[in-house]
């Protein structure tokens, strides 16, 4: 055997490429394509909810009922039906507005970009998870990175990294997404020091509204022990016809 032999040719190197590429993604698939199934599971072309959100802390619990409508990727609306201090407070997402009503002023708020990494309504979610102000398809870019199995189920891990003109919270955001059936079942959150601030566990998978879903959603801060939100989703509809002027401030008032 002489020294050329044990070069591998230019034609073994693309080939041993290409089978990595096939056992890292379903052929035709590109992380972006996975991304956007997995969202599309979640929404629909539109959805309504009704949900159960139960803040735990190391010394006291407190839980909140919500309903939410949704219309592709430029239209949301939730109001708080529970606990009574906090019902009727609404928040709106139009096209790349956030509103949000307060009963108590019979008022409606703007909220500037500045309040996106904030918390929502004292939980660990933030403005930007719960009206979804960026766009996990249109605001990242998207590679998967390895595989895993959560849940059972066998995952893409895929990394999304800002795009530069991108007003996003979270320098970078890991999601975890089965292959059967383009379930989010992990995400992990990271700041602009790449250091890990949440991770968000998907479980209890079961058949609401006529789709496969994981209806228990927990949000679990890195370093805060003992401290979590957890989102239960009760009720769902999916691609129910909902009109654009629902989604007005005018009718933030009249949510029920």
């Amino acid at each position: 055997m002489n020294a050329n032999d044990m070069i591998p040719s230019r034609h073994t190197i693309l080939l041993g490429m290409l089978c990595f590429a096939a056992s890292s993604n379903a052929p035709g698939q590109s992380a972006k394509d996975i991304v956007t199934r997995a969202e599309n599971n979640i929404r629909g072309l539109s959805s309504q909810m009704e949900m159960t959100i139960r803040i735990i802390r190391p010394s006291w619990t407190r839980t909140m009922s919500l309903k939410a409508w949704s219309k592709g990727e430029q239209y949301s609306l939730s109001v708080i039906t529970a606990p009574p201090g906090d019902a009727g407070t609404v928040f709106l997402k139009r096209i790349k507005e956030i509103w949000n009503w307060l009963p108590s002023i019979e008022r409606a708020i703007k909220l500037p970009p500045s309040m996106m990494a904030q918390s929502w309504m004292g939980t660990d979610f933030t403005n930007d998870d719960l009206v979804k102000a960026s766009s996990r398809i249109d605001d990242y870019s998207h590679k998967v990175v390895g595989d895993s199995v959560i849940e059972g189920l066998k995952c893409w891990e895929i990394e999304m990294i800002p795009l530069p003109e991108a007003a996003v919270v979270w320098s970078r955001v890991n999601i975890w997404i089965d292959q059967k059936n383009y379930l989010e079942l992990r995400l992990e959150y990271y700041d602009e020091d790449n250091k890990l601030v949440n991770i968000l566990q998907c479980s209890d998978i079961r058949t609401l509204g006529g789709r496969l879903l994981p209806c228990k959603l927990e949000m679990i801060p890195a370093e805060k022990k003992g401290q979590e939100t957890v989102i239960i989703y009760n009720n769902a509809t999916f691609n129910q016809p909902i009109r654009d002027d629902f989604f007005t401030t005018q009718n933030m008032k009249k949510a029920k």
